[in-house]
């Protein structure tokens, strides 16, 4: 071990960041275990009956932290299987998908039988995985896909399944107290495949072969009996018990999942036990709230995606996101992505001053797996944003012509970075800022204070900075006497940008230019900018 390794193992264990303290617990847990195996396993789940959403993400980049974490703590050897639960029944037709007709022929049968609406693979169950390895593939992550369909046909179950025939009393005592009576009356663990529509069936088991690993079921359609093997892809597990029979198939070590599944957790643990295996241990992280504080449902559309996302913000904002109180509920909605991208790049400006301990307690350090590569900022995102919105940018370039003039001699070649967040912000702007865009008049008093506010401004020497302008645009609202200076740069806000909240205006005004904020405020006082609305097309730069 070298004495880098070492040192990294040290601090770890005193790091207080939550995925520090998952690896922590786990390894913990492991050692109690004498588990000593060559490689510790995490798992992620999805459900292909639909594509892949911003849950997805959040708990592969969860996961992904947590792992890398615990491989930093224990210097242990560890793999990530993104497993997809294929073989599950088309309960249900999306409505973002094609061909609905078609599909209705389809429902009930395993996701891997259902042909593809989109017409571009095998299935579409067999759609989806491949939707979801390349949504999967373009954030990077490192990962193993498995399938339950080729899972339960290669026979990489079958020992396990035919562990859960052996155990199915036991099973069926776990499971029947959480059940109503009329699911009661026919539950079973197994789902058999009816070898004629190839439908997964959910009927009443009334006898189990343990020595010939075989059930007999009553055929809900046709009321004939029938035994079918448990094994060879004839037989599909109901979902808890599936998820408890994959832990203990595989070995699984960790998998976290979200806070609507505690229950589910909690009986598959069970399960897990029954068959003589060890649940794996993980957190429960809470769900996403949309603006209005209810829980986001992919049915009623209220949530944001993530490609609505990454139009707005980069990927590293987004799991700065993910990466931040896991355990606590968060408003995902559009305007939080400023307020995130701005966070990391306050992050990524601590990190050099930071020491090794430091940044070990650095969001940044768990998004990109160690220390980024990475530039910063000469300027906020928000200050771009707000740039954007008052020179109404259709483009990059008339945002660039300003930081330009501020920031000197740069370009979107010798800053890349920076075009990035400038490409963001003016579609942030066009889309989320100009459709709601609403000028007032400035009162009486207002206006009085800022023609104040002009003419500090305009006695300024040539190379006055931000905090210079900054300090005129405090000064000036003490000398109107507000009562609470709130009100003061409330009244810049909207007055002169058209909105309830806004930037530093010391900052602001040092991008935007001196002469052009002069100007700016003269067309507010003059009523031009409080001419335009919502509804008009933007006005046009009046410099």
């Amino acid at each position: 071990m070298s004495d880098q390794t070492a040192n990294l193992q040290e601090i770890a264990s005193d790091a207080k960041a939550w995925p520090f303290a998952e690896a922590r617990a786990l390894a913990s847990r492991l050692d109690k275990m004498g588990d000593a195996k060559d490689e510790v396993l995490f798992e992620t789940g999805y459900g292909p009956s639909g594509l892949p959403h911003i849950g997805t993400f959040g708990e592969v980049v969860r996961t992904t932290m947590v792992r890398y974490a615990f491989e930093s703590l224990t210097g242990r050897k560890t793999r990530l299987i993104c497993f997809s639960d294929d073989m599950d029944g088309f309960r249900k037709i999306p409505d973002n998908v094609p061909n609905h007709e078609m599909l209705a022929a389809y429902l009930h049968m395993p996701l891997t039988k259902v042909k593809d609406p989109f017409g571009t693979a095998l299935s579409f169950g067999e759609h989806n995985n491949l939707r979801l390895q390349a949504f999967l593939d373009s954030f990077g992550f490192e990962y193993e896909f498995m399938s339950s369909t080729d899972c339960y046909l290669d026979g990489k179950f079958d020992s396990a399944l035919l562990r859960v025939l052996e155990n199915y009393d036991a099973i069926m005592n776990i499971m029947l107290p959480t059940l109503g009576p009329e699911r009661q009356a026919t539950y079973s663990p197994f789902f058999p495949i009816c070898p004629d529509s190839g439908k997964v069936l959910q009927a009443k088991v009334i006898h189990c072969n343990t020595s010939a690993g075989t059930i007999t079921y009553i055929d809900p359609d046709s009321r004939v009996e029938r035994e079918v093997s448990v094994i060879g892809g004839q037989c599909k597990l109901q979902w808890k018990c599936d998820w408890a029979m994959r832990w203990y198939a595989l070995g699984v070590d960790y998998e976290m999942s979200g806070k609507d599944l505690i229950d589910s957790v909690t009986q598959s643990s069970k399960i897990n036990r029954a068959l003589g295996g060890t649940p794996p241990a993980g957190i429960s992280y809470e769900l996403f709230l949309d603006a209005n504080g209810e829980k986001i449902s992919k049915s009623k559309g209220n949530g944001l995606s993530v490609e609505d996302w990454l139009r707005y913000g980069s990927p590293e904002s987004l799991s700065l996101f993910m990466y931040g109180q896991p355990k606590r509920a968060k408003r995902l909605h559009f305007d939080v992505i400023p307020k995130t991208v701005d966070e990391y790049y306050q992050h990524l400006g601590k990190l050099p001053s930071q020491d090794d301990a430091e940044q070990l307690e650095n969001p940044l350090w768990h998004i990109h797996s160690g220390l980024p590569n990475q530039a910063g900022l000469p300027v906020s995102f928000t200050l771009l944003l707000n740039l954007a919105a008052v020179c109404h940018a259709e483009d990059s370039q008339i945002v660039w012509a300003y930081v330009s003039d501020y920031a000197g001699d740069i370009d979107p070649k010798t800053h890349a970075e920076l075009d990035r967040m400038i490409s963001y912000a003016v579609n942030y702007y066009q889309d989320m800022v100009r459709p709601y865009k609403t000028y007032r008049l400035a009162d009486t008093a207002e206006a009085d204070h800022l023609e104040a506010l002009k003419s500090q401004l305009a006695a300024l020497a040539d190379d006055s900075g931000a905090e210079d302008i900054q300090s005129v645009v405090y000064a000036t609202g003490k000398a109107a006497e507000y009562e609470n200076l709130r009100d003061w740069f409330k009244c810049l806000y909207e007055v002169i940008l058209g909105q309830s909240e806004g930037p530093r205006m010391g900052s602001f005004f040092a991008l935007y230019g001196r002469d052009k904020s002069l100007q700016l405020i003269d067309d507010a006082l003059a009523g031009k900018l409080a001419a335009k609305t919502a509804n008009q097309v933007p006005m046009e730069d009046a410099h």
